[in-house]
């Protein structure tokens, strides 16, 4: 029908094999008879792989490459198979893309599983600490507040939602969730005193923002090597929980305020939180 096929021919091995037994092959004609192949094909000696690697039973060949310093391995990666997208393959060819791209997949996989883990448990720890709903949702609207910033973050330094960034956002939800908590039972133990909730919210602000603060600007310091080597490895990592840790500590300086004021935990559930207080006597 027009088309051409690789025919591949080979004679008994004897030894070592050389050109000049190829001249022992005959291939039959149309009439029957026996031609030597040298009548039909140059016979040549030619390059061939000396290991061939298979993969589910195909033959196989593995190309490598690495990202120079600066530039982010995913737009590479799409710019890459979007360039064999476009290719010509001959009839049996194919691509896969592994390496990177098939361990991110793998990792994304059970990633999601252990993010909804670990928010969970995070609330759950929050609803037994405060012992209410309300204290609980205001300490968690600062979740949303880093991740915006881990987000701008990663645009700003090039990177893409990767598997390190996704850890970042893990471990960032943590210390947001910590520096809250200092926020939220420290107005609730004003309120045990006897305080308003407005004169609570506001002294709470006033006393636990520069601890806040310092614990933020520590971890941020601890970061910033990581960050500016520019590292596949953690670098995303880095930029997340740097970038996190900015935006939650600014916003949820007016949101959480905010949030308690339009949701205050009762009176018992604010009790519930602070330290037990008895009367000492203090003597001179």
């Amino acid at each position: 029908d027009g088309e051409s096929y690789d025919i591949v021919v080979r004679t008994p091995i004897d030894g070592r094999p050389t050109l000049e037994q190829l001249d022992q092959v005959r291939v039959p004609s149309l009439s029957g008879e026996l031609l030597p192949a040298a009548q039909l094909a140059k016979l040549e000696f030619d390059r061939s792989p000396p290991q061939i690697q298979r993969y589910n039973r195909e033959r196989t060949v593995i190309v490598s490459a690495y990202t120079q310093t600066g530039f982010n391995t995913g737009k590479v990666t799409q710019d890459v198979i979007a360039r064999l997208e476009a290719m010509d393959w001959p009839r049996g060819y194919r691509y896969q893309a592994a390496g990177e791209v098939e361990s991110r997949a793998e990792s994304f996989d059970g990633l999601g599983a252990a993010a909804l883990l670990a928010i969970f448990g995070i609330l759950a720890v929050l609803v037994l600490e405060f012992g209410s709903f309300r204290s609980t949702l205001i300490v968690a609207t600062v979740i949303p507040l880093g991740v915006l910033g881990g987000l701008v973050a990663l645009f700003l330094s090039g990177y893409s939602l990767s598997f390190t960034a996704m850890i970042g956002f893990i471990a960032l939800v943590g210390i947001e969730i910590k520096n809250s908590i200092l926020l939220v039972d420290f107005t609730n133990q004003l309120r045990q005193e006897g305080l308003s909730i407005d004169e609570a919210v506001e002294r709470a602000g006033e006393v636990r923002f520069l601890p806040i603060l310092l614990t933020s600007a520590t971890a941020i310091g601890g970061l910033l090597p990581l960050a500016v080597q520019q590292v596949g490895m953690y670098s995303p990592m880095a930029w997340v929980i740097i970038g996190g840790l900015i935006s939650s500590t600014i916003l949820a300086r007016l949101v959480t305020p905010v949030m308690y004021k339009l949701l205050p935990p009762t009176l018992d559930d604010a009790c519930e939180c602070g330290p037990e207080r008895v009367p000492a006597a203090v003597s001179a």
